[in-house]
């Protein structure tokens, strides 16, 4: 069919890309879609919004994993069709909420849940600690320095009761990137897990001119570390390679993206680094980058010992030392971020200080210092 400029509209075709989410709303929300008057938790878990209409909606929100089974999604739609009219929600946090419209609702479906063994917990909201939000790791990246399932597994088994119940100074947002591409959301996350490369790539002569477009493999580096040479391969032949400067590289795996012959992965050299503080919230103050308290833990599968007792310990002490409804980062800010390194017990090194050429902007040029006997 022709176009024509006076109806444009006419036969055109609207469905390319996902459906509009609208279609997905439950009946209570698209009648009081923008016309909410508050909301509140009603119990760890359990949110009820309420509208000018003095229509309620109860959504009941449920831990799930990053990676999950179909079978597992199958029962997911089974709990939604039998309570929420065939209706649930993801988060970017990785929870699934279920939405009703009455308070008598809500009881049956918590029952359902429970009922179910431990595949379903409920919680999340308010002063707790969220659902972990992380990304591929070794299950399907191909640059990751550490894992992320296990690592978040790991985690999450030992801090479980700050999910299920709201006994903290306010929420605690975690994040885990595997690398730092950060495909997470640890610069905005209240603790971070970091997985870090060490060393620079690894380059395969024998196979880099069979295998990659070299003016892409050089281009891909944001720091111009990579250059194009001429090397010796196995078999004595002298070939068009590529050769990296160490003191330039920031271990992205940008290179390797482009080229398999360039690759990152080092059982020593990689790592998990621990950054804190960051927030997206404008509520009590400005949202704010995390920063790095622990430039490198090792990779230690299947349970990360130590990842979990730093990523605990930075959580028990900010637990009982904050005011109410203060962050973890605005907790360091008050108390000084020398007062954080001394409390939590982390050791203070120049590996803390950002030397990123355009970080002045960020550091604290002030004369204010919070003494402490912890730096020396």
């Amino acid at each position: 069919m022709a176009y024509d400029p006076a109806n444009p509209m006419h036969d055109r075709i609207t469905d390319i890309g996902p459906p509009h989410y609208a279609q997905f709303f439950p009946e209570v929300i698209k009648k009081n879609h923008g016309k909410w008057l508050y909301h509140e938790i009603t119990q760890p878990g359990v949110i009820v919004h309420v509208g000018e209409s003095g229509d309620k909606c109860f959504t009941i929100r449920v831990a799930s994993a990053r990676l999950i089974s179909i079978e597992h999604i199958r029962e997911l739609c089974d709990i939604a069709d039998a309570h929420c009219d065939g209706i649930l929600r993801f988060t970017t946090r990785n929870n699934v909420e279920f939405m009703v419209d009455a308070e008598a609702k809500v009881q049956p479906l918590l029952d359902d849940l429970a009922g179910r063994g431990n595949k379903f917990p409920v919680g999340g909201t308010g002063a707790s600690v969220s659902n972990i939000v992380h990304t591929q790791g070794w299950v399907h990246c191909h640059t990751p320095a550490t894992d992320a399932s296990g690592v978040v597994k790991a985690v999450m088994d030992e801090i479980f009761d700050h999910f299920t119940h709201m006994d903290l100074p306010a929420k605690v947002k975690i994040a885990l990137a595997c690398c730092l591409n950060m495909c997470g959301a640890v610069h905005c996350s209240d603790i971070a897990i970091l997985g870090v490369h060490r060393k620079p790539p690894m380059i395969d002569h024998d196979t880099i001119t069979a295998v990659c477009e070299l003016p892409l493999a050089i281009s891909a580096c944001p720091l111009g570390a990579v250059k194009p040479t001429k090397a010796t391969n196995s078999a004595g032949e002298e070939v068009k390679s590529v050769k990296v400067n160490a003191d330039r590289c920031m271990f992205c795996g940008n290179c390797y993206t482009m080229c398999p012959s360039m690759p990152l992965a080092d059982p020593e050299g990689d790592g998990i680094a621990i950054l804190v503080g960051g927030k997206v919230s404008n509520a009590k103050s400005t949202p704010k980058f995390s920063k790095m308290v622990i430039p490198f833990l090792p990779n230690t599968p299947p349970r990360w010992p130590e990842t979990v007792s730093a990523v605990k310990n930075i959580l028990e002490v900010y637990a009982k030392d904050a005011n109410r409804f203060e962050r973890l980062g605005e907790w360091a800010e008050r108390i000084g971020w020398e007062k954080f390194f001394e409390k939590t017990g982390i050791p203070f090194t120049m590996k803390s200080i950002d030397d990123y050429r355009l970080a002045y902007d960020t550091w604290r040029t002030t004369t204010q210092f919070k003494f402490t006997s912890h730096i020396k």
